[in-house]
């Protein structure tokens, strides 16, 4: 047999020191997992149960400092905003991980951005509908590269953010998660069945706002390598 028409590429990131490439699955987003920017978002930060969003596996967009990437403006929006994230990395999933198994399921951590048009969000929340307009569009998941657990254990402190032009805009640590990375993939698991390959941005810190063509986005995570774009 043979496909009907051709099959799409998949989608990878880079290993740092590595000529191996990581290859993407699904990626599911944690919504509201700082306190600040719960409350910056008009939210209360209370530790509510988590909820998540997806972007498609074409969002990737290979930005690894220090070349990083061009990040054309998307369309039909007028409010482009940056939410800078740690990113894991799955090497096996399952349903109903627990919590204490869960960091065996992990391969490595990176970190992203979560491009969102935020008018587009801001419209769909407003008369109840799903969010992918302002989510899930082309290059909407810049990436940095992906490190191994071996090389870097399970980061669970340590000062995460991103600058706009050289000016800090996000900063924050890991510690200030509402819900850990274990206790992510544990609720996750239990709406769907995770798979090698998958990747979960972990929410961000306080600080969003809008951003323009012409700017340069620098994002980093303590102990991981950075990411870089350029808005065209």
């Amino acid at each position: 047999m043979a496909y009907v028409i051709p099959a799409p590429e998949q989608v990878s990131i880079a290993v740092v020191g590595s000529d191996d490439l990581f290859p993407v699955g699904r990626i599911y987003c944690v919504g509201r997992n700082y306190a600040e920017h719960a409350r910056e978002m008009g939210h209360d930060p209370d530790r509510e149960p988590p909820f998540f969003f997806q972007k498609h596996a074409g969002a990737v967009l290979a930005a690894a400092e220090p070349a990083g990437g061009d990040f054309p403006y998307p369309s039909v929006t007028k409010d482009l905003h940056h939410e800078i994230e740690l990113v894991v990395a799955m090497k096996t999933g399952g349903a109903a991980i627990n919590a204490a198994d869960a960091l065996d399921h992990v391969w490595g951590y990176g970190v992203g951005i979560d491009m969102t048009r935020r008018d587009i969000q801001g419209e769909a929340k407003k008369l109840g509908r799903p969010w992918d307009g302002g989510k899930s569009f082309e290059n909407a998941a810049p990436m940095g590269n992906l490190h191994p657990v071996s090389a870097v254990g399970h980061p669970d402190s340590g000062e995460i953010w991103l600058d706009v032009n050289g000016i800090r805009r996000q900063s924050g640590d890991l510690n200030q998660l509402i819900w850990s990375v274990p206790e992510i993939i544990e609720y996750l698991s239990t709406l769907f069945v995770l798979k090698p390959g998958d990747l979960i941005m972990t929410g961000t810190p306080a600080g969003v706002a809008a951003v323009s063509k012409g700017d340069e986005l620098v994002g980093g995570i303590a102990g991981l390598s950075g990411v870089r774009i350029r808005i065209t």
